[in-house]
């Protein structure tokens, strides 16, 4: 369709999107920092560690150390592993404390087995599901990055995966490998019902299975993907008529204030004005 905006992993390999110019992005431009931010401390969040005790994380996709900033915040230790030397070298500028691997998601995660406590991705596993070269076949490629990172975590811990899946095809791809390298999975999906506060997050369990997370905005007790991919069972408790973010609404500050209370931060009470724009004082 003529004027269309095509997804970024479909313009060609991530080494080449993410040049330096898309780095500097990572660093410079507010709203990206933002939303990663928010990500990796969901991603964080559904990993479920174990409290009061620094656990050994994997980012892959780590580009600038943005999500590795907040897994250091959090006191964990981290190896961020990325396809793109303009993103890492970014990260090397900014002397983020984890450290940092040049390598290639698809061809799998070069560690030993039982080296890490959970994994964490951020919008990087939607790239493995394009042929952009001509060896490339989706199908092995997550195949191969699953079985691997199956055998890096150590058993009972959990991998995180936010991504951008174009269809429920792809989800179903990318569910079927993950099963067939040995983790249970289900779809995490924060306020389904919102366009633009929408976010995916693939659950994954290695070696036990667990209790999958409710999303943000979902009273469903049931959620996840089939092998069909009938992953949509949502029962929406944030309702906007007209598709706007929920963020900043009540709701949402409610969420986040809970998150934050389970984690065992400092929040203010909540009052009967929480979520409300305030007027401005003039």
């Amino acid at each position: 369709m003529a004027g269309s905006v095509r997804r970024p992993e479909q313009t060609g390999p991530p080494e080449l999107f993410y040049n330096e110019d898309q780095a500097r992005k990572y660093t410079q431009n507010s709203r990206i920092i933002e939303i990663q931010s928010q990500m990796s401390e969901r991603a964080v969040e559904l990993l479920c560690l174990r409290e009061d005790q620094p656990c050994y994380l994997l980012d892959v996709g780590c580009g600038s150390g943005l999500s590795g900033d907040y897994i250091t915040e959090q006191g964990h230790h981290w190896v961020g592993i990325d396809i793109s030397t303009a993103m890492l070298d970014v990260a090397l500028d900014r002397e983020i404390e984890g450290d940092l691997i040049l390598g290639d998601m698809g061809q799998g995660i070069p560690f030993r087995p039982g080296t890490f406590d959970g994994c964490i991705s951020i919008s990087a596993l939607q790239w493995l599901c394009n042929a952009n070269k001509k060896t490339h076949n989706p199908s092995r490629r997550l195949f191969r990055f699953f079985t691997t990172l199956y055998s890096a975590l150590a058993r009972g811990s959990r991998a995180v995966l936010q991504l951008y899946p174009e269809n429920a095809e792809q989800l179903e791809l990318v569910t079927a490998q993950a099963m067939r390298a040995g983790f249970t999975r289900g779809m995490v999906v924060d306020f389904p019902n919102s366009t633009k506060a929408k976010k995916f997050f693939l659950c994954l369990f290695a070696g036990v299975s667990g209790v999958l997370p409710k999303g943000l905005g979902e009273e469903s007790a049931e959620q996840g993907v089939t092998h069909q991919a009938s992953f949509v069972k949502e029962r929406m408790r944030f309702k906007n008529a007209k598709g706007k973010s929920v963020k900043k609404s009540k709701d949402w500050i409610l969420e986040k204030k809970g998150r934050r209370r389970r984690q065992g931060k400092e929040v203010r009470a909540d009052t009967k004005y929480s979520g409300r724009k305030r007027r401005p004082n003039f």
